[in-house]
């Protein structure tokens, strides 16, 4: 009998104490959104092999990443915002696991060269918050991300296409794709509504992180009479600037212009570049972060950013461009009759075939 009095009450008290450790949690700690408990907000991106200081597109997303969090209270760091820098596409999937079991609440990877690991890694680590810049992955706890560049690089064309010359205009592509072909179909779309006479020779590197490719193939163009082109190619596209600076240098009175992308990169050439497609990957970035940190993470959908949602945009025209106030007048003018509908862009080459500026 008193044996039994003994096993009841420490019975009793073990129980007490779960209960007690259970209110101890849940009044020191908030839920997440996944059923975890946790009493902060992290989040963490991969970028591809462009690195994160490309001066272009993962340099966009880490700038977004890095003002998100500073307006957050954050510390760069395990618990707070960081980003792992791929060396070759073998390490997309590794890095993307990596800080999803250092327990980041969302992990961004950065460039559609990513879609299959996201799409491998979402699907092993389910209680986590994926996304995916340009590329669509449907699983449920992946947001993706898409832009719609061919509005920034009509806007680009435009500006190329009453900036030249000789009437010949370049576009350097980084790796052929469906975001590539967007920033090719638009530009000529806005070359061809500037100056149907104008033509765009058109050149692919095949890498988006080799300079040397792209200065090579801006020697070529320049050297073939085309004073102005345009690059969608990332790191590649730092050759281009390099090649335009050299020959500016070499004869100064000759009126060379380079167009960059992604973000502003009037830093790479003061003398050389007419403006950039910008591609507010960073507006994104920040966007669907604060979604996500709010508890209105949007997994499994699309979220779609074109100038109507400040998603991209044309940097500044250089003031030392010929016709720099026509430029702007005519860049407003088709910025308007884009945002209102009047005017859609082709984002292909199949709808550049059949689009009227008219």
């Amino acid at each position: 009998m008193k044996k039994r009095k003994i096993g009841m009450a420490l019975s009793l008290v073990l129980a007490a104490g779960t209960l007690l450790g259970a209110c101890g949690k849940s009044d020191n700690k908030s839920e997440t959104s996944n059923g975890g408990d946790k009493d902060t907000f992290s989040v963490a991106m991969v970028t591809d092999v462009g690195g994160v200081d490309d001066k272009s597109f993962n340099q966009s997303a880490w700038e977004g990443l890095q003002k998100f969090g500073k307006d957050n209270g954050m510390e760069k760091g395990k618990g707070g915002y960081d980003y792992v820098q791929s060396k070759s596409d073998a390490d997309y999937a590794t890095n993307l696991n990596t800080l999803a079991r250092q327990d980041f609440d969302l992990v961004f990877g950065i460039g559609f060269l990513m879609q299959g690991a996201v799409d491998e890694i979402a699907k092993q680590q389910k209680d986590h918050h994926f996304a995916i810049v340009d590329s669509e992955v449907k699983e449920p706890n992946v947001a993706s991300i898409l832009f719609k560049e061919q509005e920034a690089s009509f806007l680009a064309g435009v500006a190329a296409a009453m900036t030249t010359k000789s009437n010949k205009i370049g576009f350097i592509g980084g790796i052929e794709g469906a975001v590539i072909e967007r920033f090719e179909a638009g530009f000529v779309a806005g070359v061809k509504a500037a100056k149907p006479e104008a033509t765009v020779d058109i050149q692919y590197a095949g890498a988006f992180d080799k300079a040397e490719l792209g200065q090579s193939i801006a020697s070529k163009m320049y050297s073939s009479g085309a004073d102005v082109i345009f690059h969608a190619a990332g790191g590649t596209g730092v050759g281009l600037f390099k090649e335009a600076n050299d020959r500016k240098k070499k004869d100064p009175s000759r009126e060379i212009w380079a167009i960059g992308v992604d973000s502003d990169q009037a830093n790479m050439g003061p003398d050389v570049v007419l403006t950039s497609a910008l591609k507010r990957v960073d507006n994104a970035v920040i966007d669907v972060s604060t979604k996500a940190k709010d508890g209105n993470f949007p997994g499994g959908k699309i979220a779609l950013y074109g100038l109507a949602e400040d998603g991209v945009g044309l940097a500044p025209i250089n003031s030392k461009a010929p016709n720099k106030s026509a430029i702007e007048t005519a860049v407003k003018d088709w910025t308007d009759k884009i945002k209102s509908g009047s005017v859609k862009v082709p984002g292909t080459r199949a709808e550049l075939k059949t689009f009227s500026a008219k």
